[in-house]
């Protein structure tokens, strides 16, 4: 039977540049999928979202999380190959999320130990309600330019290139881009601030946020973007980077929420520390 699409659809918002059908597919001879995605997008009433949402995961198998907001859908889900993207193009099919993308990686096993699905204010929270993705995101910097940039050691105008890592300490401490800074923050809430207290040392230069899917650069560009920075946002984030550049320029793994507990620079579950 072909999916039919959620309940309630208004016209879509989205901060995705790229079309749904955009999203890598990366394949497997067999094993686990494991989806992140994330979209800002308008959603009046959330919590109608919830049960139909969690309906269609139970009856797919899926265990993850997925969190609603009025500013959108933040989601991460594993399980077999053909559930996971059936969901995710049933959730398309409803206009206000038709340009969600997806970043794939694979395990041996699930590494979520049930499913949530919840509401919340913020699907990212940064308590700047300010800050509104959903009405128009950051200029962003693809995988592919930013490369470059790093390679020849300045932006296309020759300005200097820095790197912000917008995640929480202990998730840098597992591995960054050679040369970020890292502000130590212990939440994402405390950006704001650092952007502040740092912000006179970034004027003048261009500035590239990232973090581990995207969803914090979207916030943390348009942050810095107020406080006067020519700051862009790492498009993917850091999984979108190693899945186009590998480990270039990346020094260690990336931090994941969920039982594999951090990815190689080829997406795969690292060592247990």
């Amino acid at each position: 039977m072909s999916p039919q699409p959620f309940p309630t659809p208004t016209p879509a918002s989205s901060s995705s540049a790229f079309p749904a059908d955009a999203s890598p597919r990366v394949e497997a001879p067999e094993g686990v999928l494991n989806v992140a995605a994330y979209l800002f997008t308008a959603i009046a009433d959330p919590v109608a979202l919830r049960d139909p949402l969690r309906e269609r995961a139970e009856d797919a198998s899926l265990r993850g999380t997925i969190l609603l907001a009025p500013e959108g859908v933040n989601l991460f889900l594993a399980g077999a190959p053909a559930s996971v993207r059936g969901f995710v193009d049933a959730l398309r099919a409803d206009d206000r999320f038709a340009a969600l993308q997806t970043k794939e990686s694979w395990s041996d096993d699930v590494p979520f130990a049930r499913l949530l699905v919840k509401v919340k204010r913020e699907i990212i929270r940064m308590d700047r309600p300010e800050v509104r993705p959903q009405d128009g995101r950051a200029p962003a910097v693809s995988p592919e330019t930013l490369r470059r940039w790093l390679d020849t050691g300045s932006d296309d105008e020759g300005r200097e290139v820095v790197l912000v890592d917008t995640r929480n300490a202990f998730e840098v401490a597992y591995g960054t881009f050679s040369g970020a800074l890292d502000w130590g923050i212990e939440r994402f809430t405390q950006f704001p601030a650092a952007v502040s207290a740092h912000r006179d040392a970034l004027v003048g230069k261009t500035v590239v946020s990232f973090c581990t899917g995207g969803i914090r650069c979207e916030k943390a560009a348009l942050q810095l973007r107020a406080e006067g920075v020519d700051a862009y946002q790492l498009d993917g984030g850091v999984l979108g980077w190693f899945a186009e550049q590998g480990d270039a320029h990346w020094d260690g793994d990336c931090f994941v929420f969920d039982g594999r507990e951090a990815l190689t620079p080829a997406l795969a579950p690292a060592v247990a520390r």
